[in-house]
């Protein structure tokens, strides 16, 4: 590849907004797959979300919520000759205590919801319970003990596997969810995490070259 083809590519995105996360970084690593990374520096964080659009005026659709200790997440195969915007937001929150399928559910705590925001433990859901489901389904039950969350993250921590990951995304105010079991799943444990949104990134944006 010739040298300057190469730096093109290798461009960190322009910064086209303002907010926090200074270090997030958009980088084209070849004409249809994009880079993000950011510093691992909030120690209060339960993770990031990470989002696009092809509008900068529309609504961003979420790619993943990734662990605390990750740093990057590649876009992958996007469509040629097209603008790209992305950003990342933290998300913190209380989460309850990890059940296996079938398992005793957490137990379930007692009292008005609670603020998520006010570092309460007692605002973490509770009576947490993960049965089989007809189809190779994992059903979530849960007591929504918050008062103020953006929505509420199952996180899966696969045999062998050092830490959770979020795997599914359920609305505010709900109280149950389901989720596909997937081969390696077996013997997994579950937990449950009522979540909020902290501020948004800078929105930065790549266009991508011809396919």
């Amino acid at each position: 590849m010739p040298k300057k083809l190469a730096a093109v590519l290798l461009l960190v995105a322009s910064v086209s907004g303002c907010g926090e996360e200074p270090g997030f970084r958009a980088t084209l690593t070849d004409p249809v797959n994009v880079e993000l990374s950011w510093p691992d520096d909030d120690p209060n964080a339960a993770g990031r979300v990470v989002e696009y659009t092809t509008d900068p005026h529309g609504d961003y659709t979420i790619l993943r919520f990734v662990p605390p200790r990750q740093t990057t997440y590649r876009h992958p195969d996007l469509i040629p000759e097209t603008r790209f915007y992305y950003r990342i937001r933290p998300f913190y929150g209380a989460v309850s205590e990890a059940v296996t399928v079938s398992g005793p559910a957490t137990p379930a705590a007692s009292g008005p919801a609670v603020p998520l925001r006010s570092g309460d433990r007692a605002a973490a859901p509770g009576s947490f319970r993960a049965e089989p489901a007809p189809e190779e389904m994992v059903r979530f039950s849960w007591a929504d003990h918050s008062s103020d969350e953006d929505g509420f993250l199952v996180e899966i921590r696969k045999p062998g596997a050092p830490d959770f990951q979020p795997v599914e995304m359920s609305d505010p105010g709900t109280t149950s969810a389901g989720l596909a079991s997937l081969p390696g799943e077996e013997g997994s444990s579950y937990r449950l995490r009522a979540f909020y949104y902290g501020p948004a990134s800078p929105v930065l944006d790549r266009t991508t070259g011809k396919g």
